[in-house]
């Protein structure tokens, strides 16, 4: 029987859930119920794949270090298999340990922006009716809460208040280059008009 695959994407990342439906609970041909692997891609980033119970500790890792920066708490998350720690305020360092020996551990660095996207395609595979959903052990009750969290004045300010300075910094300077380039450039044109009215005077009165 071939396997299904169902994919669910958001903005820079994508998850690719690879599996069979449960026959013997007369699922239907495109389910899937028993996840075989899956794949969390990315862009570019290395690969990330695994089997279900390793899908499972990912997803409990993710949620769990996401629940300790929403409560303004340590951000660190340690297990065997998934480490999750914050370097700052806008970046997240992963350390990824791999169940085969002999494999050295892989270190992925990711922002804000990515680690929002992979808690969205989490939430679409655990809302989606065509694949079973993972369970997850430990796991706060915070897939929710973490988009309306969020969204709270004091963090929406600490991550868009950096760029926004940005931005305005950069159209102030812009203004200013505006405004001394149509100076430079009413000055320039006044001095020439003078320069033509004078010869056209100084003409004139060779004329006469």
């Amino acid at each position: 029987m071939l396997q299904n695959k169902l994919l669910f994407n958001q903005s820079s990342v994508s998850l690719e859930i690879i599996g069979l439906p449960d026959l013997s609970k007369n699922d239907s041909k495109d389910q899937i119920s028993i996840i075989s692997q899956w794949k969390l891609i990315i862009i570019d980033k290395p690969l990330i794949e695994g089997n279900n119970d390793h899908l499972s500790l990912i997803m409990e890792a993710f949620y769990n270090y996401s629940d300790l920066l929403i409560n303004n708490e340590r951000a660190l998350y340690e297990s065997k298999l998934i480490d999750i720690k914050a370097d700052n305020f806008y970046t997240h360092n992963i350390l990824l340990k791999s169940s085969k020996p002999d494999v050295e551990p892989l270190n992925i660095k990711i922002g804000n922006s990515i680690l929002s996207d992979i808690i969205n395609c989490f939430e679409q595979l655990n809302s989606s009716e065509k694949v079973t959903k993972v369970k997850i052990n430990q796991l706060k009750n915070i897939s929710k809460k973490y988009f309306f969290n969020i969204l709270k004045k004091d963090k929406l300010t600490n991550i868009l208040l950096p760029p926004l300075i940005s931005l305005c910094s950069l159209f102030l300077v812009s203004q200013t280059l505006v405004y001394f380039y149509n100076s430079e450039e009413k000055n320039y044109k006044s001095s020439i008009n003078s320069e033509i009215i004078f010869r056209s005077i100084k003409y004139t009165n060779t004329l006469v």
